[in-house]
């Protein structure tokens, strides 16, 4: 290979469940520098993505033009010739039904380094997302994965439907709900009984995932009653018939609901996860923007004075973050040496152990007033004590401490702002009533949800982290739906599956 060259990787993204990357594919991701990835790839994979790569989508069905795979080709060419390192995101496979011959083939002949990364196929993923076994002891003892839209290029067609009409065992079809008319009449024609159990699977490992049983001679009434679209796959054979009324996946609290984060960018994961893992398909809508100060003079001045100190008092973990790494810019943990830390809550002491420190104190509940109460014998001692703070919030901690006798100083580590703009396919699913749950985890994030979004945010239902939180909705006019007793991430979530418990999914 040419020396100067980038290299490229074909990296199978899996059927849809963001957890079915492989360890290889995040890791192709994470050192890559351009990723030009299909539109049916849960944009949640591309979280493994380097900050500053280039993220190219191919195009979306309905909505803009997909590019050929000549195009897709040159592209990804001229990039690795540029010198970057390129991944080529792929739903599901490669190898199956997606390309990857011709792709190899167009790299080759560049003389462009490549490496191909397998993900798992939407078939292979129906066993366990949907409870359909492709082999059973009794029933199949092979598989055939199909293929109902061939090339167009195609002098013949290179399909047995008399092979496949008597083939021992299950039948999968890819890309068969549009040509379902076609095949389905081929495989009856040939002998295959029209009686067959057969089973469509949209969307599988999807956070709407659904799975509709039929037989091969019903399938395409199905279809046109349902009016269903692509993507799905449809399995032919008697294992269709032992789908499962319910199984793991549709049965997780949340499955079907439609959930929208709205916390920072950079604060969002952790809750993301937790909806996700319980089945909810999760929107994102950061509602404020996390920054650093716009002077870090204060703060730096005040680290330089460590040493008069008595408490360092996070009420956040933003604030834990910021200040840490400013301090570690310069000097190392040794400068905290001699002084005690209080945490507001759960969140800031772990990140307060990311930094391999542990708070000396945390409330019992999470909220300013409960963290000034714990600290008022302190205060009441003259104790010293340094508050590191976002640009916005209440004075209560730094008023109460002050009242109590203690000696004061807050300085700005981070920068919190509104949001300007919601995203435009999030404010009309919100509009359209197509949004379950809006989560709201402060009091600045329910300010700045009213701002973006108005009348709409009563067409779906609010949770709040806190009474606090809670009670600004109210006084915005916004009806509370879920509250949480603990005031965490996971006391929020579980205050959504509490209220949700027993509702229909969408």
């Amino acid at each position: 290979m040419a020396s100067g060259i980038g290299k490229v990787f074909l990296v199978g993204g899996g059927p849809g469940d963001p957890g079915l990357i492989t360890l290889r594919g995040c890791q192709c991701l994470a050192r890559a520098d351009v990723i030009l990835y299909d539109y049916l790839v849960n944009p949640q994979i591309l979280a493994h993505a380097r900050p500053g790569a280039e993220l190219i989508c191919l195009g979306r069905h309905g909505r803009e033009r997909i590019m050929s795979p000549e195009e897709v080709n040159a592209r990804v060419v001229r990039f690795a010739r540029e010198g970057r390192s390129v991944v080529r995101l792929k739903g599901g496979d490669p190898a199956v039904f997606a390309h990857a011959a011709e792709e190899v083939a167009a790299l080759e002949a560049a003389g462009v380094s490549y490496e191909v990364v397998p993900g798992i196929t939407a078939a292979l993923a129906v066993g366990s997302y949907a409870g359909i076994p492709l082999t059973h002891g009794k029933a199949a003892s092979a598989v055939a994965l199909v293929t109902a839209q061939e090339r167009e290029d195609k002098q013949t067609s290179a399909l047995d439907y008399s092979a496949l009409a008597a083939f021992p065992g299950t039948l999968v079809f890819y890309m068969g709900i549009t040509t379902a008319r076609h095949w389905t009449a081929a495989l009856v024609a040939a002998g295959k009984p029209a009686t067959t159990p057969a089973a469509i699977v949209r969307r599988c490992s999807w956070p709407d995932q659904e799975t509709i049983l039929c037989t091969l001679g019903t399938l395409c009434e199905v279809i046109d009653a349902r009016r269903l679209r692509p993507p799905a796959l449809v399995v032919v054979g008697e294992v269709a018939a032992l789908a499962p009324e319910h199984g793991w996946f549709i049965d997780r609290p949340l499955f079907g609901k439609r959930v929208l984060v709205t916390r920072a960018e950079q604060q969002g994961p952790a809750l993301i996860s937790m909806l996700s893992e319980l089945g909810a398909q999760v929107l994102v809508q950061p509602a404020i923007e996390i920054a650093a100060p716009e002077d870090w003079r204060p703060v730096d001045q005040a680290l330089a004075h460590l040493d008069e100190l008595d408490w360092l008092v996070f009420s956040s973990a933003n604030g834990v973050r910021a200040l840490l790494d400013r301090l570690l810019e310069s000097r190392d943990l040794r400068a905290l040496g001699g002084l005690r830390l209080a945490a507001i809550g759960p969140g800031s002491t772990a990140e307060l152990a990311r930094y391999h420190l542990r708070a000396d104190l945390m409330p019992e509940h999470y909220q300013a007033e409960a963290l000034a109460a714990a600290l008022h014998e302190e205060a009441q001692l003259g104790k010293r004590f340094l508050l590191a703070r976002a640009s916005r919030g209440r004075e209560v901690l730094a008023d109460e401490l002050t009242a109590a006798g203690g000696s004061v100083k807050q300085v700005v580590v981070y920068t919190s702002r509104d949001v300007a703009h919601a995203n435009q396919e999030i404010a009309a699913q919100l509009s359209a009533g197509e949004i379950d749950w809006i989560t709201v985890t402060s009091s600045a994030i329910a300010r700045s949800l009213a701002g973006l979004f108005g009348a709409d945010l009563h067409k779906a239902r609010l949770a709040a982290i806190s009474p606090l939180t809670a009670g600004v909705l109210k006084e915005l006019g916004f009806q509370v739906a879920a509250e949480a007793r603990q005031y965490t991430m996971a006391g929020l979530v579980e205050a959504i599956c509490s209220a949700d418990a027993g509702r229909p999914s969408r």
